[in-house]
């Protein structure tokens, strides 16, 4: 469980325990209020959202219930409000500041196309060591040498770090950008530091593991369809 800090208006509420599973799920209704407000939606009932979605009515009031719930009975959910008010709940208000190490091509791929802005993200520097990629332009950033990490972190004081690098590497690495103050890591290598950094936010994206897990439900598909 998560002891999840959330803000209503201008007052903090008591400390609450949130589950991983409610907090994985409120990217996705935001992403899906998102559409919603492109659309032209205005309000939208439990039921209507839920089956567009693909979950119960009752899951999302569970869940939005966890943040002091913010349907009225009769009307359903304000699309706008509710889509506000879930993205201060995630913290995109914030735009932390972020690094990205390692500049190679899923690195870059990230750094062009990934809209960190519209995710709570400023990303404010990228590094790397090999000098064919040093000094390079992508986006707003010029890909900066390694070796001017620590003195980088120590002036501009970024929250999160991008790992899109070998483990081994990132073994070495990570304990020095916890010593100059990175607070979270979204972590592409294969190291999972989330076992060693208990007071560290960590967000491991294992791509192997997705691929495998589509594996295993077409398989999973193909059985029931044959039975």
């Amino acid at each position: 469980m998560y002891a999840v800090k959330y803000y209503w208006g201008d007052v903090m509420s008591k400390n609450m325990d949130v589950s991983v599973s409610v907090i994985r799920r409120l990217p996705r209704y935001y992403r899906f209020l998102g559409d919603l407000l492109l659309s032209g939606t205005e309000r939208i009932s439990s039921r209507e959202f839920a089956e567009l979605i693909g979950v119960t009515a009752s899951q999302i009031r569970q869940d939005l219930n966890c943040f002091g719930g913010f349907g009225q009975q009769g009307y359903g959910y304000n699309v706008q409000g509710l889509h506000s008010e879930i993205g201060k709940i995630l913290g995109l208000d914030k735009k932390r500041s972020a690094i990205l190490v390692g500049a190679g091509n899923l690195g870059l791929a990230l750094a062009n196309h990934m809209r960190f802005q519209d995710r709570g993200f400023s990303l404010i520097g990228i590094f790397d060591n090999s000098p064919s990629k040093i000094g390079i332009a992508v986006g707003d950033c010029i890909v900066r040498d390694a070796a001017e990490l620590e003195d980088f972190c120590r002036d501009n004081k970024p929250e999160a770090a991008i790992l899109c690098i070998p483990k081994d590497v990132a073994i070495v690495l990570t304990d020095n950008l916890v010593s100059w103050g990175i607070k979270g890591f979204w972590n592409f290598s294969h190291y999972d530091m989330s076992v060693k950094y208990r007071d560290i936010a960590v967000e491991n994206a294992h791509l192997g593991d997705s691929l495998m897990t589509l594996s295993y439900c077409i398989g999973d598909i193909e059985q029931s369809a044959n039975n």
